[in-house]
């Protein structure tokens, strides 16, 4: 999902854009890394590449730490003999979730799960691999072309199933097509270190988030069930709060990225099968 939001934004910049999927580029592959980034030799590296389902980390470590920590460092790597910014994702599962207010750069990462845990060794060995590295930390991230939970919510809710949403865990959403324009704006101003990019507003369970999403969309939010994250028993424990804020964005220039209210209701008009509803 955001690996196709940073092509086509980079494309509609006139960027020149070769995109991997999985079956053409394994990033664990330190050689194939090595190999296809000589051959191509691009000015900019965007990792979008992850595994990301919290649960399978937990019980295949060994894959997760292949592909959130090896692979991103065989990227630096390659980067670094290319001489190529590398801008790589990171997550706000990196921290435990026991603080109240925004977790910022500033805030000491805790991950309570494999997930989390690899996505910090990427960080950690991206960072020290390479130099002209930019970490950029992200969460709750929604949009059009891949799985995620809002899409989830929305093709379900459009079938008139029953939906649950956990209402004591609180994130800051992300828009991808928002996203990617952050990420291609980090690696034209080339300025390493660890950024934090979401939308701007306040933090929302993923219960609120579905019921906004539900809203816009003209569906009927009272098919929407709030539980409990103790309560669906997974193997993999998630932070209560990964709320996070944009500190040093804001503090080399970049303007905050719009509300998510705003691309909540730009993705559901694009998105929701009630078009009408969606865009009153």
């Amino acid at each position: 999902m955001v690996g196709r939001a940073v092509a086509a934004h980079c494309n509609s910049q006139g960027d020149l854009v070769l995109p991997y999927d999985h079956e053409s580029l394994d990033i664990s592959d330190k050689d194939l890394v090595m190999k296809t980034l000589r051959g191509v030799k691009p000015e900019v590296v965007i990792n979008c590449a992850a595994w990301t389902n919290v649960d399978g980390c937990e019980l295949n470590p060994e894959r997760a730490y292949a592909a959130n920590a090896r692979g991103p460092e065989n990227l630096a790597k390659a980067s670094r003999e290319i001489s190529a910014v590398l801008v790589t994702i990171s997550t706000d599962y990196v921290f435990d979730g026991e603080k109240q207010g925004f977790f910022t750069q500033r805030d000491q990462p805790n991950p309570q799960s494999v997930y989390g845990a690899s996505k910090l060794e990427g960080e950690r060995r991206t960072q020290l691999a390479y130099a002209r590295t930019v970490v950029a930390r992200t969460g709750f991230v929604f949009g059009p072309g891949g799985s995620n939970f809002l899409s989830t919510i929305i093709e379900r809710a459009g079938r008139g199933e029953r939906l649950k949403a956990i209402t004591d865990a609180y994130g800051t959403p992300t828009y991808a097509p928002d996203l990617a324009r952050r990420l291609r704006e980090l690696a034209q101003l080339d300025l390493p270190g660890t950024y934090q990019v979401v939308n701007a507003g306040e933090g929302v369970s993923y219960a609120e988030f579905a019921r906004a999403a539900l809203d816009l969309g003209g569906y009927a939010s009272g098919n929407l069930e709030s539980v409990a994250m103790g309560s669906l028993n997974r193997p993999a424990p998630r932070p209560r709060n990964s709320r996070l804020r944009c500190l040093l964005s804001e503090a080399i220039g970049l303007a905050p990225l719009p509300f998510w209210q705003d691309s909540l209701r730009e993705f559901v008009a694009l998105n929701s099968p009630n078009e009408v509803a969606a865009k009153g």
